[in-house]
């Protein structure tokens, strides 16, 4: 049968008025169609197709350009397939049939289930748990031994000077060599074991010395044309990683207003319609599902040292210790150390407050570029947005937050969530979702039961975004265990509960707040999530915060039309539950009102809370518990926050410039649309009685502080207009983390 006479049965089997791209299930069965019938233009035009049938015909492999992004279901039975590599082409694949192709064997089996991260149904058989073990298990053993070999076999073989001629005369021995000498499993499984051998060990050499990989490209696909530039496979993050070159110039405070090169983003966040971002709606590129091993953030990628990608992949953040960086350039030439060393932590000085005294000597660190698209060192468009501590492990009685502070920060923006080392300014490890944009990530720690029965926490980061899932990470075993699809809309901001590690908040776009419980993974990784609470919002739900003293009971949100307060209470029968109540607070004309945007909310210490925006130029700082007893007097549900005083901040009327706080130290940090940091010392609101007793101050009052942003260049070039998206300390308030609208996370230092 031609191309031309399969169009045409297409044709014939759909009526004219409907277009092909809005099928969704087609039946091509019994056909007598071969491989070179499946025209990839005609499939093109099958965008929405979500089910196909081609079982009964003489089929012997799939063409690699089908273009069917949403595809779900595929029958191909009793046909003449030999391979079933080109299966990866359908990322959302759930349900697989190919029953009586003769050349099939039991190690096909295992790579589409290794290729394809969706797949539940193999051939009628639910292979659930099984392909978890094939992704995650099977994939770190074999990792482990490809590295091990590595190590002990052909590191030495590189001199400390080496050539590509020699890196590839070494790459085609190494190859050969692990593909021969390293097994796992039963015999009867070989061929997959070299098949993903050579997988690893091609990823492990592009990681460990910048090389090429040799494995096929991806097909180009084309997209909608509302969809964005695609971008390049995310098994390529790690080969052009690296800490933006910035240089000083002369350091002045920014009293400009913001240009107009800046306009696209304050349309994006001046009204509340296009606040609601509409997610990517291709979903053909697929998920990476491991955390890519990068370069020390300060040197060029290709010259990586050897050892490096072994050592990063074993080791935990704050593990990760000068020492062990020192080792790693001694690998290197005098010239590549100078460069690195020209390319390293810029070391700027803080512009000093004009507003009063300098209470805080803080030093700027580093300013990364590691979450540009496409790896492009000239994006420096893609807004940062979430940034969080990652929890010590095994702090055994330190549990006082003061000591148990980590100095590794998880960052999100755009396409890609960081895991970074604060004081040596190292990108430990990234995961990417080139279809994704992540808003928000969360922390939490597991017991999670081992093979052996034995028991061991674990840090578990759970990322969400645009897509409206939720990705849960591995931190230590490098890699992506599961998602849950929480929401049809965006998601805007996630939190962990304090007390129940295992209770996930997630706030979306679709005006729901949702509680999971995402379980804890076995040891093949398999868990169950389910939702426990959904909570009705009125408009889009921006900042969650649990309230200090009763956690499990009371939940606050920032919102686009306010501040809310919610019962979570799990011993109600309720499921979907309205708000308790929604705070009143004071506008620009000083009446009462209970219908602003709050894109800044936290707790400063178990009562006090501090949020913006009800009028612009402040921040307030109010009682929970003074606020919200007022509810037991006649049952209201609108109530009027108990403000104790105004923070003078910035004028702007920009939106999603959140705050956070330090409730160790009884600070408040904001960032505003000039770069700078604005930062408040509250120790006389934060002793012990002040916040119940304490009257409202006449005055706003003003920043202890303002960290001003240093004037940085690019490629010669100042940077545009930064604003200042979020900024976090550590619990120590030893590091402060800032994210921007340009692309870059700086990190200060406390001196």
């Amino acid at each position: 049968m031609s191309k031309i006479t399969t169009e045409l049965l297409l044709e014939r089997a759909v009526p004219r008025s409907t277009r092909l791209r809005k099928i969704e299930t087609l039946n091509l069965s019994k056909l007598q169609l071969k491989t070179g019938d499946l025209d990839p233009r005609l499939f093109s035009r099958l965008r929405h197709l979500q089910k196909l049938d081609l079982s009964d015909n003489l089929l012997d492999r799939f063409p690699n350009s089908l273009t069917l992004p949403d595809l779900r279901v595929l029958n191909c039975n009793n046909n003449k397939l030999e391979d079933v590599t080109a299966l990866k082409q359908f990322p959302l694949l759930e349900e697989l049939t190919y029953e009586n192709n003769v050349c099939l064997t039991l190690n096909d089996d295992y790579k589409v289930m290794f290729l394809l991260q969706n797949l539940r149904l193999l051939n009628g058989k639910n292979i659930t748990k099984l392909a978890n073990h094939v992704r995650h298990v099977n994939s770190r053993k074999l990792t482990s031994k490809v590295t091990a070999h590595w190590e002990k076999f052909f590191r030495d073989q590189l001199p400390e000077k080496y050539t590509a001629e020699q890196v590839q005369s070494v790459k085609k021995k190494f190859l050969q060599s692990v593909e021969t000498n390293v097994v796992y499993g039963p015999s009867s499984l070989s061929e997959f074991t070299r098949w993903r051998v050579k997988m690893i060990a091609e990823e492990f050499l592009a990681c460990s010395l910048g090389l090429e990989l040799n494995s096929e490209p991806e097909s180009e696909e084309k997209m909608d044309e509302n969809e964005e530039e695609s971008t390049e496979s995310p098994r390529k993050a790690a080969e052009d990683e690296d800490q933006v070159t910035v240089t000083p110039s002369k350091r002045k405070r920014n009293n400009s207003k913001p240009h107009s090169g800046n306009k696209k983003s304050k349309t994006q966040r001046s009204t509340k319609e296009e606040a609601e971002v509409n997610p990517r709606k291709s979903s053909h590129v697929q998920d990476e599902p491991a955390l890519s091993k990068t370069k020390a953030s300060n040197q060029p990628a290709k010259e990586a040292a050897p050892e490096q990608g072994a050592d990063e992949t074993e080791k935990n953040g704050e593990k990760f210790s000068k020492g062990q960086s020192n080792r790693r350039s001694r690998q290197l030439t005098e010239e590549q150390k100078n460069q690195e060393e020209d390319n390293g932590v810029i070391n700027l000085t803080p512009v000093k407050n004009s507003k009063g005294k300098e209470d805080v000597s803080a030093e700027p660190l580093h300013f990364l570029q590691c979450h540009s698209k496409g790896n492009s060192r000239e994006d420096f468009k893609t807004q940062l947005w979430s940034c969080v501590f990652e929890p010590l492990l095994d702090c055994g009685a330190r549990k006082d937050p003061v000591v148990s502070s980590s100095r590794t920060v998880a960052t999100c923006g755009g396409e890609s969530v960081c895991l970074i080392d604060c004081e040596t300014g190292t990108v430990l490890k990234k995961y990417k979702v080139a279809t994704e944009e992540f808003f928000s990530v969360a922390w939490t720690t597991l017991t999670m039961v081992l093979s052996d029965s034995r028991k061991k926490s674990h840090n578990i980061l759970a990322a969400a975004g645009r897509r409206g899932i939720v990705k849960l990470i591995h931190v230590a075993a490098d890699f992506c265990y599961g998602e849950i699809k929480a929401h049809k809309k965006p998601i805007a901001t996630v939190c962990f509960s304090p007390t129940r590690e295992t209770h996930l908040f997630t706030a979306s776009y679709d005006k729901r707040i949702a509680l999971w419980d995402i379980g804890i993974p076995d040891c093949d990784y398999s868990f169950n999530a389910s939702q426990l609470l959904v909570l009705e919002v009125f408009s889009i739900p921006l900042r969650l915060a649990l309230v200090p003293t009763c956690p499990e009971q009371y939940l606050l949100a920032g919102c686009e039309g306010g501040c809310f307060v919610w019962n979570i209470k799990l011993d109600k029968t309720q499921k979907s539950r309205p708000c308790e109540a929604l705070f009143q607070f004071p506008d620009e004309d000083g009446s009462m009102t209970t219908s602003h945007r709050v894109d800044g909310l936290a707790f400063l210490n178990d009562d006090l809370i501090v949020s913006k925006s009800s009028k612009p130029g402040c921040i307030n700082l109010w009682s929970w518990s003074r606020s919200f007893d007022s509810k037991g007097k006649g049952n209201q549900r609108t109530l009027a926050a108990v403000i104790l005083a105004e923070l003078e901040w910035s004028t702007t009327d920009m939106s999603y410039l959140t705050l956070s706080t330090c409730p160790a130290k009884a600070y408040v940090f904001c960032g505003d649309e000039k770069g700078s940091v604005w930062m408040y010392h509250l120790s006389n609101y934060t002793t012990a009685g002040s916040s119940a007793k304490g009257k409202r101050s006449d005055r706003r009052i003003p920043p202890t502080q303002i960290l001003q942003w240093p004037e940085l260049r690019a490629n010669g070039e100042q940077l545009p207009e930064v604003l200042v998206n979020n900024v976090v300390s550590d619990p120590t308030f030893t590091y402060l983390v800032v994210l921007t609208s340009v692309n870059i996370t700086a990190i200060w230092k406390k001196s």
